[in-house]
């Protein structure tokens, strides 16, 4: 328990009112001027301030010890629960895409002709079966380089994977480049209800800027071609297929905005989107202020359509996900809570493993496919040993590597900050984590001031 009268909240205004999130409650307040003038001048004899701190408001109290909810139950997830296993089943690729993990512009592994063996993967799915016994579904996942290069051995690994876990739902999905995707492989592919997911990230000159070939040359007509050919062909699996888009903040975001919205083929297709990686980058990338400015005005036109000022077919796909990450914020907080507790973390964590556990081609276990395999900071054990159960608990409390700013941070309730961003590739870096963190409390404030926002303008945002 912290002893300070300062009350832990966080003020910040918008256009229209003053606010503070009190990080105790989880709730936002709106302040008169008043009452907003007696917070910033200390005044805990006000009137307003005095109403508020009797209804539990201005708590001074902060988290005691940094630990993970989920620390004590560790041993049991990863003995038991276990839910997902991603086989990097080869580390060859076609393409030579300029922003991906094994490019040389991240501080990772290369491109290699290293591909996973048939007992190596037949391991990884032994051990999934072992370790996933409370789990009443698991899901098995193929990753490359390229995966579809190992077509045959992505097809021995399922086939072997529905004898082993006989008489429980194993799903399967796989992420390809899109170049080489036969009939054949689709055809298994749908007769097994694997999970498709293709690379597309706009229209052919901003796919033709990252996705290349070994010799430079673009991959969008192929691709394009294969997607047209299997919604031609097998038009109840296209319905299935996702799409995974990479924003380059160095392209022009109207642009693959319009292309997604306006595709005949990929029109009504459900799109993934991410942004270019900044984690392990061995320079800085450059952004373009007319990247944030575009994709600011999606995000305007999204809210307008929610008030029926704007269609919402004219709205990128890429910032749908936004409204849904704003409900689910204010959900969080119409559950208003009491105290923060003694013993708490930061959200960013998983438990490592036990979501996304990746098997490299030699075996070499890590907590997902985002991290460094480069990195002896997060290799988590390998399938012959199995995981390392204290390297795990390390990776699960990086909080700590930062306790005493994470113990007065506003925004720990929303901290999405897991162990790529503390990883230096030889240890895990409070420093390094530090760094991000104004990042992120910058993201928290600005989805904040949007909720207060929508609502002063009348917006009901969905109680899920």
């Amino acid at each position: 328990m912290n002893n300070t009268k300062e009350p832990f909240i966080h003020m910040f205004e918008t256009h229209g009112g003053k606010y503070f999130y009190d990080v105790n409650k989880n709730s936002i307040v709106t302040l008169s001027e008043e009452l907003s003038a007696a917070l910033r001048n200390k005044d805990m004899e006000h009137s307003e301030v005095k109403a508020l701190k009797e209804k539990g408001f201005l708590s001074d109290n902060k988290v005691s010890t940094i630990v993970h909810p989920e620390d004590g139950v560790l041993e049991s997830h990863m003995s038991n629960k276990i839910s997902m296993l991603t086989l990097q089943v080869t580390q060859a690729c076609n393409l030579r895409c300029r922003y991906c993990p094994y490019s040389g512009q991240y501080n990772n592994r290369q491109h290699s002709n290293k591909r996973m063996s048939l007992e190596t993967a037949k391991k990884g799915i032994d051990f999934l079966w072992e370790h996933s016994i409370d789990c009443e579904e698991v899901n098995l996942g193929f990753y490359g380089g390229e995966p579809t290069i190992e077509f045959n051995l992505v097809r021995e690994c399922i086939e072997y994977a529905k004898k082993r876990f006989d008489g429980k739902t194993v799903r399967f999905s796989i992420t390809t480049n899109g170049t080489i995707i036969t009939n054949e492989i689709i055809e298994y592919f749908q007769s097994n209800d694997v999970v498709l997911m293709i690379s597309l990230d706009g229209p052919k000159e901003v796919h033709d800027k990252n996705r290349v070939f070994a010799d430079d040359s673009g991959s969008f007509d192929i691709v394009m071609a294969n997607i047209k050919r299997i919604k031609d062909d097998y038009p109840d699996y296209f319905t299935k297929i996702l799409f995974n888009v990479v924003a380059d903040p160095e392209n022009d975001y109207n642009c693959t905005s319009q292309f997604l919205s306006g595709n005949e083929i990929i029109k009504d297709a459900v799109i993934n989107s991410s942004e270019v990686n900044i984690f392990y980058r061995k320079e800085d990338m450059e952004v373009t202020e007319d990247y944030y400015i575009k994709k600011g005005y999606e995000v305007f036109k999204l809210f307008l359509s929610k008030f029926n000022r704007f269609d919402s077919k004219k709205v990128s796909m890429l910032v749908f996900a936004k409204y849904s990450m704003l409900e689910k914020m204010y959900n969080d907080q119409m559950k208003m809570v009491q105290s923060l507790p003694e013993k708490y973390h930061h959200g960013g964590p998983c438990i490592p493993g036990a979501q996304r556990l990746f098997m490299s081609v030699d075996g070499t276990l890590y907590p997902c496919e985002r991290v460094s395999e480069d990195s002896e900071a997060v290799k988590i054990g390998y399938i012959e040993s199995g995981i390392d159960l204290e390297k795990a608990r390390q990776l699960l409390n990086v909080g700590k590597l930062t306790e005493k700013n994470c113990k007065n941070c506003w925004a720990i309730r929303y901290c999405s900050l897991c162990l790529v961003a503390c990883d230096n590739l030889f240890e895990l870096s409070g420093e390094q984590k530090i760094q991000s963190c104004r990042l992120v409390t910058a993201s928290v404030e600005n989805n904040f001031k949007d909720i207060c926002v929508l609502k002063d303008l009348g917006m009901e945002l969905q109680k899920i």
